[in-house]
Parts: C-alpha cells; sequence; structure tokens
C-alpha cells in the first residue's frame, strides 16, 4: 500500500478556510502528499494516531504558506495519522 490522503471535513473558521482528515502508509512508507483542499496552506497540525508512544513527530517537507493544495509530509515507516490545515480556499 502507498501512502494516501483524504479530506473527511471542511469548516470555515472567520476568513480562514479549514480542512480535515486522515494520512495512511504502508509498512515501508515514509510519508508523500497530503491534499489539503486549499488554494493556499497557511497552516498544517499533523497527528501520529497511535495507543503507542512514535519515536518521531511527522513533519512538513514544505515552506508555509504554500501556494496549491499539495503539501508533502515526512513520516516514520508505517505509520497514520490525521492532518488539519488552515489556509484560503479561493484563487
Amino acid at each position: 500500500m502507498a501512502f494516501a490522503s483524504a479530506i473527511t471535513s471542511r469548516d470555515a473558521w472567520g476568513d480562514h478556510a479549514v480542512t480535515m482528515g486522515t494520512f495512511t502508509n504502508g509498512a515501508a512508507d515514509v510519508g508523500g502528499d497530503i491534499n489539503t483542499g486549499l488554494h493556499q496552506c497557511e497552516m498544517i497540525i499533523l497527528q501520529h494516531g497511535k495507543t503507542a508512544v512514535i519515536a518521531n513527530q511527522p513533519v512538513i517537507n514544505k515552506t508555509l504558506p504554500a501556494d496549491g493544495s499539495a503539501i508533502t509530509v515526512v513520516t516514520d515507516a508505517g505509520e497514520d495519522g490525521t492532518w488539519l490545515a488552515i489556509g484560503d480556499a479561493h484563487a
């Protein structure tokens, strides 16, 4: 299985658009692109989802704010989680 992400919720907080979702990795995968659905991503919060401690925090490999919806993330191999992105939904 390859890295995959999905948007599970959309909202508006004041004048910002907010999208939330999940990401999954295959056993040997260490990240990929999250499609936030935003025209410009100003902030993204990543959280691994597991019942045990994970050695490393997931990180983004992109300078913010970022034009476009694809945000590259780096994770430990095989780790899944959730994300929340805030930015601008309009072109």
